[in-house]
């Protein structure tokens, strides 16, 4: 018999109900206004979904309510699948520049914050995560198997671990004196020999998937965003290893020449792709969903207001950021299926409805941008049979917000609701009934 528990809030900014559904509880009846099913078709209204266990059960507008069942009634409220991040650094605090944390952080520190930022984004409705690597390596592999574990409170992650970065490019973040040293930092690899290497490594300690930098950064002393960094025969490597293990490679990449090797390399995700042109493009459709452009896109805004963050670097982020917004709406033009990710913390943790208003203020229907933060990023991550849509035999992942979210995108940054695999992290009371009885 599975036991659903609501977990209690510990630290005061959450606001979690107190109310536990019962151990006895065998089946979980869900009701709402609608839901939006995550695959793209128009909502069920009214919207019912039977949980038992982790799984769901059945979905329609209306269902047969078991004896002994816990009735979870949301009213008038959005039902949504749960939300999927491609693209974040749980592990990162928000104020601390990257290429300082080696001298001001500890792997320790990170940690902690690390499950203050996962319960935060769980919260706001992202129950699964791809996290892009931390400063301090594998901090984010210890972080999944605490969420796993039931130690702390977090979406499902999957890690790079550590990610791999030619020396003076993009993910050199030792910008102090040469005669300073950091030896727990050891992402560093250049030429094939030295990738295929550091590919190994990265699985041997706990790595779900490859990230490498392919081309320079906004937030970096190094390469300019636009410029390739490693080459194609070394993006090969880092693909053609990957590939020996059954996993993906995700590559940071801004310039069209960088962002075109990644493709013809065989990446999963080409994140950022800022300087998406045409010839991109067209390699990405003649790729048949091999390869997935993951932009990110709300947080130049950000970026202009942070202290942390030198001027020289909101310069590289303002020559970047209409770059990246073109780029974006050339590729919905095309119509070609976009990834969606935040690069959190550089947008704050738990701020994925900026990213994706900011989406459909470029031009993106709400109905595309919900798609791609759930089932299309469930597909990219080969998650497609587990997560990303509300039908009967996939993970009981649920939110839900008050409104509509096809008629106003903004009400998703009030997620009310959170259900991970059966078990409810956030309910709050809706207006006028409890919402679990």
């Amino acid at each position: 018999m599975r036991v659903h528990r609501l977990i209690v809030a510990v630290l005061a900014f959450a606001l979690v109900s107190v109310t536990a559904v019962t151990a006895g509880a065998q089946t979980i009846i869900v009701k709402a206004g609608r839901l939006i099913d995550g695959r793209g078709g128009p909502p069920i209204a009214p919207a019912m979904v039977r949980i038992g266990g982790e799984r769901i059960e059945e979905v329609a507008a209306s269902l047969v309510v078991p004896n002994g069942a816990t009735i979870i009634d949301l009213g008038d409220s959005t039902l949504l699948p749960g939300l999927i991040d491609l693209h974040t650094h749980l592990t990162s605090q928000e104020g601390v520049h990257w290429e300082n944390a080696l001298i001001t952080t500890t792997p320790p520190q990170a940690a902690l914050w690390g499950a203050r930022n996962a319960r935060v984004t769980l919260l706001s409705g992202v129950t699964t995560s791809r996290d892009m690597g931390s400063t301090w390596p594998y901090v984010d592999v210890e972080l999944r198997k605490a969420i796993e574990g039931g130690a702390v409170p977090g979406p499902r992650l999957v890690v790079a671990g550590s990610y791999i970065s030619s020396t003076g490019g993009a993910g050199d973040a030792r910008q102090f004196s040469t005669y300073l040293d950091v030896p727990l930092v050891r992402n560093m690899a250049d030429g094939p020999d030295e990738i295929v290497k550091a590919v190994r490594t990265n699985f041997k300690n706990g790595a779900d998937f490859i990230k490498i930098l392919a081309t320079g950064a906004v937030l970096s002393k190094g390469i300019s965003p636009g410029a390739q960094q490693y080459s194609d025969a070394e993006i090969q490597a880092a693909v053609t290893e990957a590939n020996r293990w059954g996993r993906q490679v995700a590559a940071h990449a801004h310039g069209a020449d960088g962002i075109k090797a990644a493709i013809r390399a065989g990446v999963r995700t080409v994140d950022h792709g800022s300087y998406l042109d045409d010839t991109a493009i067209e390699m990405l459709k003649k790729s048949e969903r091999r390869t997935f452009y993951v932009p990110t896109l709300a947080l130049y805004a950000f970026l202009q207001a942070a202290s942390h963050v030198p001027e020289s670097e909101k310069e590289r982020s303002r020559a970047v950021s209409e770059i990246a917004a073109t780029g974006f709406k050339r590729a919905l033009a095309e119509g070609i299926p976009i990834g969606l990710g935040t690069d959190a913390p550089v947008i704050p943790h738990g701020l994925i409805a900026r990213e994706m208003a900011y989406r459909v203020s470029l031009g993106e229907a709400a109905m595309k941008t919900i798609v791609a933060s759930t089932s299309l990023n469930a597909e990219i991550l080969g998650l497609q049979d587990r997560i990303g849509s509300v039908i009967a035999g996939k993970l009981a992942d649920l939110i839900a917000v008050r409104g509509n979210p096809l008629s106003d995108i903004s009400v998703l940054q009030n997620v009310h609701f959170v259900m991970k695999a059966g078990t409810v992290y956030r309910a709050e009371t809706p207006v006028g009934k409890p919402p679990i009885r």
